[in-house]
C-alpha cells in the first residue's frame, strides 16, 4: 500500500488529541510547538505502517525472489567483477 503525501494544497484542520500532560508541561517549557511536534510524530508513525504494509504485500514476492537466488544464484553473477 502506498500513500501520497501532496503538500502543495496543505491545509491545517483543528484535531483533539489526547497527551501525557507532563510532556504538555514539558514540550512548553522549552518551547516546542506541540502542533509540529504531533505532526513530525504522526508522519514519522505513517511511513513505519506504510513500510510495514509494503513487507507484508510483496512477501511472497521477496520469498520467491530469495529463493530464486538461493537456488540458482545470482543472475549474471558469472559477469561479475571481482
Amino acid at each position: 500500500m502506498t500513500i501520497a503525501i501532496d503538500r502543495r494544497g496543505e491545509t491545517k484542520r483543528p484535531t483533539n488529541v489526547s497527551l501525557d500532560t507532563g510532556l504538555v508541561v514539558l514540550a512548553k517549557a522549552l518551547g516546542v510547538n506541540i502542533s509540529q511536534a504531533c505532526e513530525a510524530g504522526l508522519r514519522q508513525q505513517i511511513a513505519l505502517a506504510s513500510a510495514a504494509a509494503w513487507r507484508a504485500e510483496n512477501s511472497a514476492a521477496m520469498a520467491s525472489s530469495n529463493d530464486y537466488v538461493e537456488s540458482r544464484g545470482l543472475p549474471l553473477a558469472a559477469h561479475r567483477l571481482s
